[in-house]
């Protein structure tokens, strides 16, 4: 076994990998950017080697520094996680020339899966069930019209080289065939400098559904079952699931079955995936195959108790695997959340900056969480805004699903944007809760993207005898305070109005019996009365605690609480809402008011996101149609064009390109 290994990835990836080997007895090496520097995978690993500067194609995609790091710290083998140089053939091949081990496969696999062409002309030859399409190599669009006629439409245009939604357009007729070659063509050619592209048949109605394989390069190779995956916005997987519930055992079986043939094929070694794409009768077409831990294997892990890690580094260290298929077992149900620093209501605009509060749910036997953050750590604009994966497992797939929205609950983070609004969102989906899901979930339930609209509907007698509970805690203790006057005497009232949202809600309080049955008694006890409807609140919450957990007439709740001012902000169910709980005289000279109108800010153009104003396009006195591009600001790598809403005329300029913006910064002011 290894003595010392090498993690060539960062953030929760490179957590997870330091987890395993430090439970291993193996000693950890963590490579570094300048923006990395203190990140939470240095300071959990052995070692630390500093790679260069923050930009990715300076430091972790850079194959001889890597190399370098380790003979300079005696590595004998390299985990790449996933991403970066993961899945790069010559990466494997340099560690190989080095004496260094490379836990994953070996470079001739990577390269026959890692060609979206060429793996399907493998899959067709292994038996593996193939999509309808033409793999060989299009002309012209012309050519990719006849081709889509004889394949019947609609079809989809790929890239071959493609992924995370490059390169990849739908068409129904031939005009959207001859411009969906054109701009797949030139998409494949920018992003991954080759413009091949193929033509199959689009599946209408379809499911990601993904086979786990394990090999060990010594004739056992293994499915670990399936993970749902349908769950995606724009290609991008937001959900995953194991198993899946559309499957059944005939179909499973044969699945696995396929990816098995397709893997030896290949004389494949460690763990791999092999994706199908499955329509609405289980027909099932492979996709393609990825040669690397996938994000989602913790949901694997959770319903076969294996340790993937462990087993990869078992393998590239020359173990021969010690089970078998009939062993790998299938208990209960995980789900896994992507939980991202981006702002779901800024059509999920990235979010970079510090968390000033970080406060995972607890792990335990339902709740995993896999993070590469910390409290008082940055999100940097220079990587995947992952902040963790957040995953529950339960004997049902409603327990999973129960366990998860719990955890959403109880997920305190600050300082960043996050999408946990749009997670609770999710899981609340009555569609989801009954597992009809197609690729196309997200675009059919969310079809004018994520708003406060589409959270759960909210009982406000919930928040509104929180709320109560809450204030009359904070009263209770502040007439206690030492060095009264002689002779005073301070009493909290009963009576109470909570502002929920504006909304008035009189409310009474007395105290309730605590109950003692679950363990320690219980600290905070009312009930609240709203309106003749009389809430019972029990819970062990104390003040200065950000989550208020406890029940409400008997049912779980977690409600995240900040101070607002003279009243509080809560969060429960992805929703949040402003409360304010004063005296009855207090509530109606409120009521009274007036209401700051918010600034118009509609003449001027706006940054949606913190990023760099990469360009501008227009000056002063200049005038503009609506459509027009005015300005081009970076975040988190990519570019995003900023575009005129309405013909006008530009005033003033208020930001030059280079500059650093923040969200709402003023760009450009219109007259």
């Amino acid at each position: 076994m290894f003595e010392k290994i090498l993690i060539a990835n960062r953030g929760e990836i490179a957590c997870r990998v330091i987890r395993t080997a430090r439970r291993m007895g193996i000693k950890t090496v963590a490579v570094y950017s300048d923006a990395d520097k203190n990140a939470l995978h240095v300071e959990m690993a052995d070692e630390a080697v500093h790679i260069g500067p923050p930009a990715s194609a300076q430091s972790y995609l850079l194959i001889d520094k890597i190399v370098d790091a380790c003979k300079r710290t005696g590595a004998q083998a390299v985990h790449p996680g996933y991403g970066f140089l993961s899945e790069k053939p010559e990466f494997q091949q340099a560690l190989a020339a080095a004496g260094i081990a490379f836990i994953g496969p070996d470079a001739h696999a990577m390269r026959a899966m890692g060609d979206k062409i060429e793996s399907k002309k493998l899959a067709k030859a292994a038996g593996v069930s193939t999509v309808p399409g033409y793999l060989g190599v299009i002309a012209d669009d012309e050519e990719a019209v006849t081709i889509a006629r004889d394949i019947g439409y609609p079809v989809m245009i790929k890239a071959s080289a493609g992924g995370g939604g490059k390169g990849m357009r739908v068409a129904w007729n031939d005009d959207e065939a001859r411009e969906g070659f054109r701009s797949a063509t030139n998409e494949a050619r920018s992003s991954f400098a080759d413009d091949r592209v193929f033509v199959e048949k689009y599946i209408q109605q379809p499911r990601h559904i993904e086979i786990q394989l394990l090999a060990d390069g010594q004739g056992t190779c293994l499915y670990l079952h399936e993970r749902e995956c349908s769950i995606q916005r724009r290609h991008q997987k937001v959900i995953e699931e194991a198993p899946s519930p559309f499957l059944d055992a005939a179909t499973r079986k044969a699945m696995g079955e396929q990816a098995v043939a397709l893997a030896n094929a290949v004389q494949y070694k460690s763990a791999g995936t092999v994706e199908f794409i499955v329509d609405a009768e289980r027909n099932f077409y492979f996709l393609e195959m990825n040669t690397r831990l996938q994000v989602e294997h913790p949901v694997t892990e959770l319903i076969t108790g294996l340790d993937l890690v462990e087993l990869m580094i078992r393998v590239a260290a020359g173990e021969k695997l010690d089970i078998r298929q009939q062993d790998v077992q299938l208990n209960g149900w995980a789900i896994e959340a992507r939980v991202y620093a981006e702002d779901p209501f800024r059509n999920f605009l990235p979010s970079t900056g510090r968390l000033t509060n970080y406060r995972p749910p607890a792990a335990d036997s339902h709740v995993r969480v896999d993070t590469g953050v910390f409290e008082g750590g940055e999100i940097s604009m220079y990587y995947d805004p992952m902040i963790a994966k957040l995953c529950s497992w339960g004997q049902t797939r409603d327990e999973a699903i129960a366990e998860m929205r719990e955890a959403l609950d109880q997920y305190y983070i600050r300082g960043v944007s996050h999408n946990i609004p749009f997670l609770a969102s999710l899981m609340a989906n009555q569609r989801f809760v009954d597992g009809r899901l197609t690729t196309n979930f997200i675009a059919e339930e969310y079809p004018n993207g994520f708003h406060a609209s589409d959270l759960p509907p909210e009982d406000p007698a919930v928040l509104v005898a929180v709320a109560a509970v809450i204030h009359r805690s904070l009263n209770d203790r502040d007439i206690q305070i030492s060095g009264k006057m002689a002779g005073s005497k301070a009493a909290v009232r009963d009576d109470w109005v909570v502002v929920l949202d504006g909304t008035a809600h009189p409310v009474h309080l007395h105290p309730a019996p605590l109950d003692s049955t679950e363990g320690s008694p219980q600290r905070v006890g009312y009930t609240v009365d709203i309106a003749g409807r009389h809430c019972t609140v029990l819970s062990d919450w104390q003040i200065g605690e950000p989550l208020f957990r406890g029940t409400v007439d008997g049912g779980h709740v977690c409600v995240q609480i900040d101070r607002v001012g003279i009243g509080y902000r809560l969060h429960h169910s992805g929703s949040q809402a402003i409360v304010k709980v004063l005296t009855p005289k207090a509530a109606a000279l409120d009521a009274l008011m007036p209401v700051k109108a918010p600034p118009d800010m509609s003449k001027f153009l706006l940054s949606p996101m913190p990023g760099l104003l990469v360009s501008l396009a227009v000056s002063e006195g200049q005038e503009i149609k609506a459509g027009e591009v005015l300005a081009v600001v970076e975040a988190m790598k990519m570019e995003n064009i900023l575009r005129a809403s309405q013909d006008g005329t530009v005033a003033k300029i208020h930001a030059a390109p280079g500059s650093s913006l923040a969200v709402d910064q003023k760009i450009v002011e219109f007259a």
